[in-house]
């Protein structure tokens, strides 16, 4: 029994991997991560699964990184961070690498390592309320294991529009950005989904499979190397004081100390 998402599967072989922590806006914790990894595992490895669509429940798509999560990791010691940083950067490597067709179905809020699930699936459609933001760096934090993936997706040089200032955008510059493919309305999204899900039930899914791994090595190299890198980097964020402060200020909702005075 999952504590943190719902899979479910159609007749048609369409899986969903639905996040299931609405009252925490579908933070990434420690039990989500894990059961997200081997969700993706095992609808990976089955035969019957012909699509899987990523979609939450609640008001929100995924709020990023459990802040309580983050915190127990910046107290604990440099292997503990390095191992749930690397919990973490494999699971959304098992995302981008699933051998089947990956819809997200977008609403809410997505920030953070929201942004990155966006950025595994292979089509993301949004609803056309949608916030998004990297916002780690205001909480002196950094987009380290997401950031391969959304540098893939969007490339550098759209990347850095976003990538370090934290600022919010909304469904339209998303689409431009070349995180979204599409934007639709609320009430239109699971028919949007439908019609980027119902061309592959007519495809060779091995074919769809090696196509899609094709992609992948044609496009940016995200490989172990990488990969270490970026939990590397978010192990030592996690330590750095500018984390410390930040996430302290957020807690006892204080301004961290690098916003100065507005007035």
């Amino acid at each position: 029994m999952s504590e943190t998402i719902d899979v479910t599967m159609d007749a048609r072989g369409v899986a969903s991997l639905t996040l299931n922590r609405p009252e925490k806006h579908n933070a990434l914790n420690a039990a989500m991560i894990g059961e997200v990894m081997d969700a993706a595992q095992a609808l990976g490895s089955d035969p019957a699964v012909r699509v899987v669509v990523l979609r939450a429940n609640g008001k929100s798509f995924c709020a990023g990184g459990d802040l309580n999560w983050m915190r127990t990791q910046m107290e604990a010691d440099p292997d503990t961070r390095a191992r749930e940083a690397g919990a973490l950067a494999h699971m959304l490597q098992a995302l981008n690498t699933l051998p089947k067709p990956l819809i997200g179905a977008l609403h809410g809020n997505a920030f953070g390592g929201g942004v990155g699930m966006a950025a595994v699936c292979d089509v993301a459609i949004g609803a056309d309320h949608i916030k998004m933001g990297l916002t780690e760096t205001r909480l002196g934090l950094i987009p380290a294991t997401i950031g391969p993936y959304v540098v893939a997706r969007m490339g550098e040089g759209r990347a850095r529009r976003v990538f370090m200032s934290s600022r919010l955008f909304d469904a339209a510059e998303a689409e431009r950005l070349g995180l979204l493919a599409n934007v639709v309305p609320l009430a239109d999204l699971e028919s949007a989904v439908e019609a980027e899900v119902t061309p592959y039930l007519a495809c060779a899914p091995g074919a769809v499979a090696e196509a899609k791994a094709l992609a992948r090595r044609l496009g940016p190299t995200i490989d172990a190397g990488t990969i270490d890198m970026s939990i590397k980097a978010l192990s030592d964020r996690w330590a750095s004081a500018e984390a410390d402060a930040g996430i302290a200020a957020f807690f006892g909702k204080t301004s961290p100390p690098w916003v100065g005075d507005k007035n």
